[in-house]
């Protein structure tokens, strides 16, 4: 805590956050099951930067502050375990780096990490724009034609990605693996929301479709692994080489083998629904503003002329890079942070009991109208690196903060920003009239159900 907390602490003048009324609890309850982005917005609209909110038999404490998201996600971060959520999702996702906690959570990272370290991800740029040449060939043959989904396209691309790049495998072949993907991710977000207090034994229909996704992601999982046993690489540096070694070394190889399948599929969930989910808003928001497609088709055209990016070119796109920013401003992947206190804490002037859950809220603080001018407007140009940005750093947070702040963020934003440059130079895409975009926070702030756009080749 600060020093002035400190000293409200010892005068006992800590205070309790304003909030809703416990009679609202059935209301919050539907608004954290259908409408969690409402939810979340009225709360910060109508009590402030603090709030408490009782929701069944918990207690939240959400904090709308760049200083208070600091102080939670960093600067005491130590004081602060994985909050309301990620236990109950642990029970879809298992013990993979984003549900783990202490010394498993440890683990994982150093095995991880030196896999998204800058010079390996600089090398692995001339795949990436390989697969990002692919997807907007695929994109472009739909041209003229009927409407095709793209982030069905997209999807396929990122995961196409992330086996060359940290598997060193093709996932092309497992077909499933997206809508295992899918089952997964919804049965998470029902644990999420049921407080994990319905069995999974219950023959309910997402529960079966859940049982069925997790066996063929568990078949998944054994073949990449048995082929890479059957076919070695003594000296890789990609995440399956590191994962078998790092797993061998549990004495029990029924750990080991769990601790595979959780990790891999935690893995490949999180890195390739990120990156979709900001392309999929991406393309949404400039089909909105057909002037800043224009912009960036010219960029484009002047940066890449008629080849595929590399690395050097990511410091050229400068507009590109703008775009994704305030894309991911508005709708950023990592949209909500929950931890739990694991002491008593005073966070901004008020007390935080041991025990609580704590939320910060990166879609809110997002537009928050103290840090942000015209806060709900898209506007690439905020993120201009030659405007002065009169605001404070944990004011934007998209891929979260402090010592879980995203591993693969580095290849993530390569990925969207090769995908955006050529597709604004070879295609414009468009979205079929009268279809609603609506928001869905899940793990990834991601586009509800479809994105069907129809294809034009750019002219001239």
């Amino acid at each position: 805590m600060t020093a002035i907390d400190e000293s409200r602490a010892a005068s006992g003048a800590l205070r309790v956050p304003p909030g809703p009324p416990r009679r609202a609890t059935f209301k919050l309850l539907r608004q954290l099951a259908s409408d969690r982005l409402t939810l979340m917005s009225t709360a910060a609209a109508t009590y402030g930067d603090a709030v408490k909110v009782g929701i069944g038999p918990k207690t939240l404490y959400f904090f709308n502050h760049p200083d208070t998201a600091k102080h939670v996600l960093a600067d005491n971060a130590a004081n602060y375990d994985k909050g309301i959520g990620y236990q109950e999702a642990k029970r879809a996702l298992g013990d993979g780096l984003l549900t783990s906690t202490g010394e498993l959570w440890r683990k994982q990272r150093r095995t991880i990490q030196p896999v998204f370290q800058n010079k390996r991800i600089t090398g692995l740029a001339g795949v990436v724009a390989e697969e990002a040449g692919r997807l907007v060939g695929r994109l472009g043959a739909h041209a003229g034609g009927a409407p095709v989904d793209v982030l069905t396209e997209l999807t396929g691309f990122t995961l196409g990605v992330l086996g060359r790049t940290l598997l060193d495998a093709d996932l092309g072949e497992f077909d499933s693996i997206g809508h295992s993907f899918e089952a997964v991710q919804d049965q998470a977000m029902f644990e999420m929301e049921s407080m994990g207090l319905v069995p999974q034994w219950l023959p309910l229909p997402k529960q079966r479709r859940f049982r069925r996704a997790r066996a063929d992601l568990q078949r998944i999982v054994d073949k990449l692994v048995a082929d890479r046993l059957a076919d070695p690489r003594p000296d890789g540096d990609d995440v399956l080489t590191r994962l078998i070694h790092s797993t061998s070394l549990e004495h029990d190889p029924r750990v080991g083998a769990r601790r595979m399948r959780d990790e891999l599929i935690t893995l490949l969930l999180a890195g390739h629904e990120t990156t979709a989910s900001t392309l999929g808003w991406s393309l949404h928001l400039v089909d909105e503003h057909p002037e800043v497609g224009e912009r960036l088709h010219a960029e484009a055209v002047e940066v890449l002329g008629d080849r595929l990016p590399t690395y050097s070119d990511l410091a050229k796109l400068r507009y590109t890079a703008m775009v994704l920013q305030e894309s991911m401003r508005l709708y950023p992947p990592v949209w909500i942070l929950t931890r739990r206190a694991l002491a008593d804490d005073a966070v901004g002037g008020y007390r935080v009991p041991a025990g609580a859950d704590v939320m910060v809220c990166s879609y809110t603080m997002h537009r928050h109208p103290s840090f942000w001018d015209a806060p709900d407007t898209f506007d690439p140009d905020r993120f201009d690196p030659d405007r002065p940005a009169d605001r404070p750093r944990y004011a934007y947070i998209p891929f979260g903060a402090g010592p879980r702040f995203c591993v693969g963020n580095h290849l993530g934003l390569m990925e969207a920003t090769f995908v955006l440059a050529l597709l604004a130079r070879d295609l414009r895409l468009a979205k079929v009239p009268g279809y609603q975009v609506v928001p869905e926070p899940m793990l990834s702030l991601r586009v509800r159900g479809e994105l069907p756009m129809t294809v034009h080749p750019m002219v001239g």
